[in-house]
């Protein structure tokens, strides 16, 4: 039996040395690559600067990490834009260009299908922002207000988009709808320009930590009603999240119900072998420094789980990295059980590709004029 357990874990090692061996920047191509993200001070931008210094770095990757609007814009530069291998992009957003491809859109399906996934990483909280002296509540109470939604090509405007959809079985009246930066809407919100700010992002935002206590003070979240109608149907595509006093603990008295999107790492369906072998190393290396990033990366990163569960319809992993990701899961799988331990863990006309108007998703999703 001793003996069993010793060759057992002699080729588990073997197994985890070769494909750990190729993480060393030594044994690396050099490789200059691109991943986009979001913000300048939103979570995805930080995201990617961790996954530049204590992934990419180590593998032999040069990843620049460049800002963007947000999860739809990724999507195109990722399809699209020269030295982009990588994105990050909400659930929301993938299945929406997922939805507008099977409904018969072949720009939508131009755009996603050749598109792959390499893991999910984490839950986006969808903040629903007010001045103090509103007397909204409720999430539920939005209906009719001026709202800024975010910039067309966010993932903030998709998500704000649908929930109100979803919520109200309507879109946005145009008149009430802002594209607005989070910045901008947050000047806006607090001058009276606008009722509500919708703004997605990890927790904690550098946009509430950074902010001046006295511009803070003057506005608060709105809450998720568990028993409202409203809540019910937005359900169908959201889950429900808290917005943790801990997180602004010099601003919040108390946690806050809310809604979430999860957040994807994304890439292209590569077979040129320069670039697998490039990605492969890419895998090995997240999966062996995973520890680092979750001590010394963006707190979102402790949420993060080394797993690959099930897609939906339209959905693929990359599986040059998916093979890679789950043997060296399954490794430090085996050795935290043998060692005894858990495992860490408003808008002017476009027109659409056949000339006819566009509609507000094509819009969203930016693919007018395609």
């Amino acid at each position: 039996m001793l003996k069993t357990t010793l060759a057992a874990l002699a080729a588990l090692a073997g197994l985890f040395a070769l494909l750990c061996a190729t993480t060393s920047p030594a044994a690396a191509a050099d490789a200059h690559y691109k991943i986009t993200t979001g913000p300048e001070r939103g979570t995805y931008i930080q995201i990617g600067q961790d996954l530049s210094k204590w992934v990419a770095q180590p593998a032999g990757i040069d990843l620049e990490v460049l800002p963007s609007k947000g999860s739809a814009e990724n999507v195109q530069r990722m399809r699209f834009e020269p030295g982009v291998k990588l994105a990050l992009v909400q659930s929301d957003v993938y299945q929406a260009y997922v939805d507008m491809a099977n409904s018969g859109n072949e720009d939508a399906g131009t755009t996603i299908r050749p598109l792959r996934l390499i893991m999910p990483l984490y839950d986006e909280e969808i903040y629903f922002v007010v001045r103090n002296d509103s007397p909204m509540k409720t999430i539920n109470e939005i209906k009719d207000k001026t709202i800024s939604v975010g910039l067309i090509g966010s993932g903030t405007a998709q998500s704000a988009s649908t929930l109100y959809r979803l919520m109200f079985g309507q879109p946005i009246p145009d008149q009430n709808a802002q594209h607005l930066s989070n910045e901008d809407a947050l000047a806006a919100l607090i001058v009276k320009k606008i009722d509500v700010a919708i703004i997605v992002a990890g927790q904690p935002a550098k946009l509430f930590t950074d902010m001046n206590p006295n511009l803070l003070a003057q506005i608060r979240f709105l809450k998720v009603d568990p028993n409202a109608p409203e809540s019910t149907r937005a359900k169908q595509t959201y889950f429900p999240a808290t917005i943790h006093a801990s997180s602004y603990p010099n601003w919040l008295k108390e946690d806050v119900p809310t809604w979430t999107v999860k957040a994807f790492l994304v890439t292209y369906d590569y077979n040129l072998r320069d670039t697998v072998g490039n990605l492969r190393r890419f895998a090995d290396s997240l999966c062996a420094n995973f520890d680092n990033l979750q001590e010394h990366g963006h707190p979102k990163w402790k949420q993060v789980k080394l797993e690959l569960p099930g897609l939906g319809k339209g959905w693929q992993y990359y599986q040059p990295v998916e093979r890679r990701l789950k043997a060296c899961f399954a490794h430090r799988a085996a050795m935290q059980a043998t060692a005894g331990t858990a495992t860490p863990q408003h808008a002017a006309t476009a027109q659409a590709g056949n000339g006819r108007p566009c509609s507000d998703q094509e819009r969203l999703l930016l693919l007018c004029g395609k």
